[in-house]
């Protein structure tokens, strides 16, 4: 009697400790929709294609914003993810080496290293030489943030395909290299993916390494890879410490498409993986 009320409570704490997890990303969703929403629809196409605004005079639009996030991602993830997947791929295909040992520990640390120092690392060696901040600049800080998530998912992939389906490749006569991308790629593809669109939707949201990198070029468009940039975290983090009321009602909108973006690109992909039966 007495376990069966202590697995009742215990089943109980987690349903409630579940909820208020949930309850806060539920309320974000809400609040953003609720604040930005009357935004974007006042706005309309002129919020999501213009320029912004002037201090005080109306909303304008937020376009260099938004395609600035789509060309750093798309720039982040072009110089990025192929780095990240071989390194996951070497960590988990060589776990006992020194260099295998050694990779985790620096994809552990470089996964909670605080992302704003990445910014100054990129700053001194890319932006100080240039002259100037840059959309390279920027997508290559981003890349940086990336890489761990990514090449961490993909090691956990393989290692979690069953090591009798390598003995059975290699049984075969296949090379490390066929099993590897031939046979396992294909079982480890739904962490590798997940991985992959983690990674983007962490850099898609950043602030802090843009700060030193890109330069926030939010009323010109994309003008060249060694010219400033903008991105729509970097314009909400600048608008929202400005005292005008329509700065602050263009960061929800803002905040709410940053969202929209961000659900629009993750939840189609991670919906349609299939997941493969070992």
């Amino acid at each position: 009697m007495f376990r069966e009320v202590k697995e009742k409570l215990f089943l109980c704490g987690i349903a409630i400790m579940t909820g208020l997890t949930v309850l806060q990303l539920f309320h974000i969703i809400y609040s953003v929709a609720v604040e930005g929403l009357p935004v974007l629809l006042r706005g309309g196409l002129e919020f999501l294609s213009g320029t912004l605004a002037a201090p005080g005079e109306g909303l304008g639009g937020i376009g260099p914003a938004i395609l600035g996030t789509f060309i750093l991602t798309a720039l982040a993830s072009l110089i990025g993810l192929p780095i990240a997947v071989m390194t996951g791929v070497y960590a988990a295909e060589y776990p006992e080496s020194i260099m295998g040992r050694l990779t985790r520990t620096l994809l552990t640390i470089m996964m909670e290293f605080p992302t704003i120092l990445i910014g100054l690392f990129v700053m001194q060696i890319l932006v100080i030489p240039m002259g100037s901040y840059s959309a390279i600049a920027g997508a290559l800080a981003l890349a940086l943030v990336m890489m761990p998530y990514v090449a961490v998912y993909t090691e956990e992939a393989f290692r979690n395909v069953p090591f009798t389906y390598r003995e059975a490749a290699f049984g075969l006569g296949l090379t490390r290299f066929k099993v590897v991308f031939r046979v396992l790629a294909g079982m480890a593809k739904k962490g590798i993916v997940t991985g992959m669109l983690i990674g983007m939707a962490k850099v898609a949201g950043e602030t802090a390494p843009l700060l030193f990198t890109s330069g926030g070029a939010n009323r010109i468009y994309f003008a060249g890879l060694d010219r400033p940039i903008g991105a729509i975290p970097l314009l909400i983090y600048n608008l929202v410490q400005q005292p005008y009321e329509n700065y602050h009602e263009i960061a929800w909108g803002a905040s709410l498409v940053l969202l929209l973006i961000f659900l629009a690109i993750f939840l189609p992909l991670r919906l349609s993986l299939k997941e493969v039966k070992l």
